[in-house]
C-alpha cells in the first residue's frame, strides 16, 4: 500500500527509515524534521530546533536516536522515543551537508561547505579530529561497516577514504565527471 505524507512547508531534502521500518524521518528546507508512522492517516511529529534548512536526517543503528545536519552550521541529535532534542554539535563555519552515526553509535561524522569533515565523540560532544579538503567542499560522508574508515564525496569530483584511527588518507578516486 502506498502512503502520502503531507506536512512540510518546503522541499524535502532527506528521508530515512528507522532500522525496524516502523518509522520514517524527513528533513526539509522548512527548517523542520518530521517523524512519521506509516499509516493511512499520515500523522507526524514535528522536531524544531534548527534555524536553517535541514539537509540530512539519519536514524542510529539501534533506532533510538536521530541525527540531523543543517544550513545553520550545526548537527543535532534527537531521541526518537521521547521525540526531543538532545544536543547540538557546533564547529562548522558553513552549511553542514551530511552527518552520519558510526555503526556502533559512539562517533558522528559531519561534512560542510567550510571544506571540513569533522569526527565527533558522541559522549563528550567534542570534535576529536578535523579533515580538511583542499579544493572542493565535502558533499557527503559515510562510515564503513567496521567503523574504522569514512568515505567522503566532494564537489571537485573526488571520493576519499580515510582511516579514522590514524587520520590517514587510504584511497583517492578521481573518476567522476561531476560533483559526488
Amino acid at each position: 500500500r502506498a502512503y502520502r505524507f503531507v506536512g512540510h512547508k518546503d522541499a524535502i531534502l532527506s528521508v530515512d527509515f528507522s532500522p525496524s521500518g516502523h518509522l520514517v524521518a524527513s528533513a526539509s528546507r522548512d527548517k523542520t524534521v518530521r517523524l512519521w508512522i506509516p499509516s493511512v492517516k499520515g500523522e507526524s511529529t514535528v522536531f524544531k530546533a534548527h534555524t536553517g534548512s535541514v539537509r540530512h536526517v539519519e536514524f542510529a543503528s539501534d533506532g533510538q536516536s536521530l541525527l540531523t545536519a543543517s544550513d545553520d552550521k550545526t548537527v543535532k541529535v534527537w531521541t526518537v522515543h521521547r521525540q526531543r532534542f538532545q544536543f547540538s554539535l557546533s564547529g562548522h563555519n558553513n552549511w553542514v551537508r551530511s552527518a552520519r552515526f558510526s555503526p556502533d553509535g559512539r562517533l558522528i561524522v559531519s561534512c560542510s561547505d567550510d571544506k571540513t569533515v569533522k569526527l565527533w565523540d558522541r559522549i563528550t560532544k567534542e570534535c576529536i579530529h578535523t579533515f580538511h579538503e583542499q579544493s572542493g567542499y565535502a558533499n557527503t560522508v559515510a562510515f564503513h561497516c567496521d567503523g574504522n574508515c569514512i568515505g567522503v564525496g566532494t564537489t571537485d569530483n573526488v571520493v576519499k577514504i580515510w582511516d579514522i584511527r590514524v587520520h590517514r588518507l587510504l584511497q583517492h578516486y578521481q573518476e567522476h565527471s561531476g560533483a559526488v
